[in-house]
């Protein structure tokens, strides 16, 4: 299968190694320098047990004169989903399935403009990966990749699941897709950007009675909306199992921490920012998320 993986930041290395092992692979990235340094040395893996391996697939920053791909996984931040996707747009033909395994929702809107909605796969994982140097990762976490459909029919992209599979990623196919997505978003639009705003670790949310009924809050009102869209949560047992994963896992650092430090733009409209659409949609008040929005906003550009 030919791939083309959009956007070389951890996940995208990540993903676009393992897959390179038994298919033909191109990372896309926007900086020449990055990618011929990838071309010329590999991706250097540390892998979960330790050892690092060095993976060899293709990088280019320039798609221009080249075909369609099998497939484009979109891995970049969701503000640059649609400037990266008109760029390598030569990539995406008739039959390729064109698939986002990006933070957040609503991302099968812009992919709808470039290609059929029944090419397009939603997904989420529960890989992790932070890096270690420009072509350099740690796979720091195991746990599987759920795909699916927007049209409803996912059994499709069974054989997308066996690829996968068969590169080191386990996969299933899922009907509920976005019920999952939901599920994810649970901590990254509660605790993941309150440790954002706070600049703190995420067991600071936990630990500061002030920052946990915040956090209260927002898991309450995202179940709501969640569940006025078809996806029932209980709001106790989320609350309790993200306190649980804030214990075990204490001194974690988010993207959005990372974003806010270094004033870029963040991901909070495709996260927070999709549980006040959903709100809206539905007439479910959402006032700590619409506050939370704002405030992120407001703290974009600050370094």
């Amino acid at each position: 299968m030919k791939i083309a993986v959009i956007g070389p930041g951890a996940m995208g290395l990540l993903f676009g190694s393992y897959l390179s092992q038994h298919h033909d692979v191109t990372l896309v990235g926007t900086n020449p320098a990055k990618m011929q340094s990838i071309t010329e040395n590999g991706v250097t893996i540390r892998e979960t047990d330790g050892n690092e391996r060095i993976y060899r697939p293709h990088a280019t920053a320039d798609t221009t004169g080249l075909s369609p791909v099998d497939l484009v996984i979109v891995q970049v931040k969701a503000s640059a989903s649609e400037a990266a996707l008109t760029k390598n747009k030569a990539l995406i033909g008739p039959d390729t399935i064109l698939m986002t395994l990006q933070n957040g929702m609503g991302h099968e809107t812009l992919l709808s403009r470039f290609a059929a909605r029944e090419q397009i796969a939603i997904g989420t994982t529960q890989q992790g990966s932070y890096k270690l140097g420009e072509t350099a990762v740690c796979h720091s976490g195991l746990g599987k990749t759920f795909l699916g459909t927007v049209t409803g029919d996912s059994s499709r992209f069974a054989p997308l699941a066996e690829m996968f599979a068969g590169c080191g990623f386990p996969c299933e196919v899922c009907s509920q897709v976005q019920g999952m997505i939901w599920d994810k978003l649970m901590i990254n639009a509660s605790s993941s950007v309150l440790s954002g705003i706070l600049q703190v670790a995420q067991g600071y949310v936990e630990q500061d009675a002030h920052a946990w009924t915040l956090a209260e809050k927002l898991i309450r009102e995202l179940c709501a909306a969640a569940t006025a869209d078809g996806y029932p949560f209980d709001a106790e047992e989320q609350i309790a199992r993200i306190r649980l994963h804030l214990q075990k896992a204490p001194d974690g650092f988010t993207s959005i921490y990372a974003d806010l430090k270094a004033g870029r733009r963040t991901e909070v409209d495709v996260i927070n920012g999709a549980v006040v659409e959903a709100g809206h949609r539905h007439s479910i008040p959402v006032p700590t998320h619409e506050f939370v929005v704002e405030l992120v906003h407001a703290m974009e550009g600050r370094a």
